[in-house]
């Protein structure tokens, strides 16, 4: 099959006007696509497709996908470049048809812009299905012509992140035990000579004094990993690393806080931080689940952190905070360029936010204007967050430890509290926390994502890494 891009017209009525791609290939078919175009109904609007069959022996169906306008650019009101949001979702519809058809491959127009159509391609046929017997036909999507390989391929790289992300999230937690997540991840990343994976484990973790970590781990069967991840491929290596931490609950019940139980599936991606920095220069992910037990964490326990401080455990459904306490102490030992947190924390971001970008809390405007500038490239967007002193003293007014795992106004910014609360843990210069919460799933707010779990902001987080990389090298 073949995909190409068209544009809405600029004027009213006026014709619609083919992509490079488009033109070359209405040349080649002397014109039958235009004029098939023009009798086969009005316009085609952004995000709408034709099908057109027996065209070229070479592609038994090729379909005309809607661009909408040419020079869409950088929409400020929507904080993204809304030309490379439109090419994403067109490929993908366009790209999704052809599996419908069933056919094994799809040469995808670059709409001129190769890296944002194979993102759409590949983003756009992901679907998890591993555990069904029928599956839908795989289809492999390739560059139509090869004028913008390169850049293509960046677009792949990026696009296998984010779905790498979205196979552990979507995965039942009786296949991604904290175990098997970090097995996983190094059977992936076992063929990359500068790649160093360490799988640390429980008595690790208590040489290091990680008590926080530990005292949720301990409520589960499942023992806790450490995850490490070290790429040493970076511009210039002598760099100090950008260092990557992402919560790692690869089952969350809520613990003695229990959660109701209608949704509660969806807590086998309470792991989403840790899916999402795994393709990171330095990437750190404590992995446990949250259970009730015997053993398990009892609203009121104090526990101590790998810093020394108390933290009185009021809610044990605010638990990711607790392990990322001890990991954010841990990454201050590879002397970090900057130290970037991700983890789906709290409801309150998704009320705050909702799917539309993730919350971003960082000590670093610098940092900020780097993670701002590549969400506009990829489109997964992010919007800053106050990390006021307000939010600090809520949390450090607490009656029998240095500090609270909750806010002590309950649930009146929460997402804040959360954030105010790992501030406690971080002396860099250079530090970011993003909730991830309101992210975590898609259902139909971004069109090239099926429906599911979905893995951002991967993509972001890669871009902003290079940019960086870069912006050191240079």
């Amino acid at each position: 099959g073949l995909v190409l891009g068209i544009y809405s017209s600029e004027k009213e009525g006026g014709a619609a006007q083919f992509t490079t791609a488009g033109d070359a290939f209405d040349r080649l078919v002397s014109g039958k696509l235009r004029e098939l175009l023009s009798l086969s109904g009005p316009p085609l609007k952004k995000g709408k497709t034709r099908i057109f069959h027996g065209l070229h022996q070479d592609f038994p169906s090729v379909i005309v996908v809607g661009l909408g306008k040419k020079n869409a650019g950088i929409n400020d009101q929507e904080n993204w470049n809304e030309g490379k949001e439109n090419i994403r979702a067109a490929v993908a519809v366009g790209c999704r048809q052809i599996q419908d058809l069933e056919m094994p491959c799809v040469e995808v127009d670059p709409c001129g812009d190769a890296q944002a159509a194979a993102e759409g391609a590949v983003l756009g046929l992901h679907e998890y299905n591993e555990l069904k017997q029928k599956k839908k036909p795989g289809v492999t999507p390739q560059l139509h012509g090869s004028a913008e390989s390169e850049a293509w391929q960046k677009g792949v790289v990026y696009a296998e992140g984010q779905n790498l992300a979205r196979y552990l999230m979507e995965a039942p937690a009786n296949y991604i035990t904290p175990s098997k997540f970090a097995e996983y991840m190094e059977q992936k990343l076992r063929s990359f000579s500068n790649v160093k994976v360490h799988i640390r484990p429980e008595s690790w973790i208590a040489t290091q004094q990680m008590g926080a970590f530990l005292s949720v781990a301990k409520g589960s069967a499942e023992p806790p990993i450490f995850l490490e991840i070290h790429y040493s491929g970076g511009a210039n290596t002598n760099d100090s690393p950008l260092v990557f931490v992402g919560k790692g609950v690869t089952f969350d019940s809520g613990g003695i806080s229990l959660k109701p139980s209608s949704g509660m599936d969806a807590m086998r991606a309470d792991m989403g931080g840790a899916a999402t920095i795994c393709s990171k220069e330095c990437g750190l992910a404590p992995l446990c689940e949250n259970m009730p037990s015997g053993k398990a964490n009892k609203p009121g326990d104090v526990v101590r952190a790998k810093n020394g401080k108390t933290i009185q455990v009021d809610n044990t459904d605010a638990e990711g905070r607790l392990l990322l306490a001890d990991a954010l102490c841990y990454a201050h030992n590879f002397n970090a360029r900057a130290i970037v947190n991700a983890a789906t924390l709290t409801g309150a971001m998704d009320v705050a936010l909702g799917s539309a970008a993730t919350g971003v809390f960082t000590n670093s405007s610098w940092l900020w204007n780097h993670l701002y500038e590549a969400s506009i490239l990829t489109g997964d967007r992010v919007w800053r967050m106050p990390l006021f002193e307000h939010y600090t003293k809520q949390v450090t007014d607490c009656p029998l430890a240095d500090l609270s795992n909750i806010g002590k106004y309950s649930r009146a910014g929460g997402a804040c509290t959360a954030a105010a609360f790992l501030k406690e843990f971080v002396t860099a210069s250079h530090w970011a926390h993003l909730d991830i919460a309101g992210v975590m799933s898609n259902k139909d707010e971004v069109p090239y994502l099926r429906k599911g779990m979905a893995g951002r902001p991967t993509r972001t987080l890669v871009e902003f890494a290079a940019r960086l990389s870069q912006d050191s090298h240079n």
